[in-house]
Formats: C-alpha cells, structure tokens, sequence
C-alpha cells in the first residue's frame, strides 16, 4: 500500500502551477518514482497525515532537499497555535523554505462561478477558499510568531530569509456529463473523475457497471482492476446505507471494456 500511496502522491498535479492567490506553489522535484522503494507508514493515520510521510520521503529520493524539522508545534501558554509542516533547505540555492503541505479531494459545483468558492469537499464540509485563507492568514504567519523563535534559532533560521510555498496537490471530481465550464487559474490536470447524486446513479446507465468502494486511503491511487468489484445492486445496497450517514464514497467504476474511472456519489 506504501508504494501505492507514493505513487499516487507523485502522479497527482499541483492544484495551481507558479503563483496564484498570493501563494506560489512548490514545484514539487523529479525523481525515478517506479525506483523508489517505500518505508513503512503507520496505518491508523488519516490520509492527510500519510501524505506527510510520503512527502517527506519523496522529497529525501531527491538527493537536493534536505528536511531540516517537520510539523514543529506553535504554543502560547497551554493554548496550541498551529504548527508549521515542514522546514525545508535546498542544496542548490542554498536557501531554506517554510512548505506547507495539502492533499485534498474537491467535487466542482457548477452553479457557482467563481472558481475559488467552486471547489468542495465531497461532503460539503471542506471547502477550498477557507484552506486558502487559513494558509494566507493563521499557517504562513506562524513563521514570524514570537512564540516558535526559540525554536527556528535552535536551527540557525532566520524568519525573514526563508521562502514560503505551498505544496497543495488535488484530485478534482467534475460534474458527470457537465462539461461546459472553466476551472482558470486552477490547473486541468488536476481533473481526475467526475460526481453524481445518489438518484442518478440509481440508473439503468449504471447497471451494467461493476464498482468497488476504496477505503480513504486508497481515494489518492489509481483504480485498478487488483481488487473485488460487485454489481450495482450490490453497491447500490452499501451507498444507500452511507447516504443516510450523509457520507459521500469514492467509487471505482468497471466499465465492460475493463476501462476504469473514479467517481463520487453524493447525499445532497
């Protein structure tokens, strides 16, 4: 599952390319991916945390990035402010970074036209433009706190010389069979797969199909046929328990052609 999830990571684009938002994005560095061979990650984390791992290690594979602390915690008092991802220095430039990471799976709702408001959680709960605001206004800022100086002075860091980037990859699900509208300045290769609610997918179009339901961990990789897929009934009979969860599953479809897609069925 490790080599899996790196491989994934690795293949999912940048949610935007150079700068956009007032936040340049890491430009995340080539390295032999079918070569690396990946280290254990514990197996109760959520997938947000895996990614931390991953990265971390991906960016090790590199040979010109070294990760000089991760995940340093921010307190004032007993009251936790934050904490910063990773501190990052670059052999080449010579010059530190502050990377904050973001893996995040976003359905585009069509009804609403600017791109930024666009951007959703399955569920409807994590919405893209308050993760950019939380990065613009509480993540970034922790670096010149007062209360994490001990800590960069331990490293020899100077606030003001690091460089601050976001490595923000996506995996974004467009509307099934809606294929009229623009998601600039966001990047296209983020595009994975499509949504659809529940009473559409309880269609005859959807019958001939077979589908697994991948757990969290797996929504970052791509669907392969190295698993146990059911009938639409089936599945139908499992989605339709979720629903009154209000909880959205991933989907893996089989068409009869073998081909695959990723699909997300949603309880709104």
């Amino acid at each position: 599952m490790e080599e899996e999830l790196c491989l994934g990571f690795y293949n999912t684009s940048p949610l935007w390319v150079k700068e956009q938002f007032g936040i340049t994005q890491f430009e995340f560095p080539d390295i032999a991916i079918n070569k690396h061979v990946a280290k254990p990650i514990p197996e109760r984390l959520r997938i947000g945390h895996k990614m931390e791992y991953v990265f971390e290690q991906l960016l090790f594979e590199s040979k010109n990035w070294h990760v000089l602390a991760k995940n340093l915690l921010v307190d004032k008092n007993k009251e936790r402010l934050g904490e910063l991802d990773f501190i990052v220095y670059n052999k080449t430039k010579k010059k530190n970074y502050h990377i904050e990471l973001a893996y995040k799976f976003y359905i585009i709702n069509p009804d609403i036209t600017e791109p930024v408001y666009r951007l959703m959680g399955p569920n409807k709960k994590d919405m893209f433009f308050t993760k950019l605001g939380k990065l613009k206004n509480k993540q970034f800022p922790l670096l010149f706190s007062k209360e994490i100086e001990a800590q960069l002075n331990e490293l020899h860091i100077t606030p003001e010389e690091v460089k601050q980037e976001v490595c923000f990859k996506a995996q974004l699900f467009a509307p099934y069979k809606y294929d009229t509208f623009s998601i600039r300045p966001l990047n296209k290769d983020c595009l994975v797969g499509n949504w659809i609610r529940f009473d559409d997918f309880n269609t005859a179009e959807f019958k001939q199909y077979e589908y697994y339901i991948p757990y969290k961990q797996e929504w970052a990789i791509k669907p392969t046929l190295n698993r146990l897929y059911s009938s639409h009934y089936e599945t139908l009979l499992d989605i339709n328990l979720r629903m009154f969860k209000e909880n959205a599953p991933m989907l893996w479809v089989k068409k009869p052609s073998g081909e695959l897609e990723k699909l997300f069925v949603v309880w709104w």
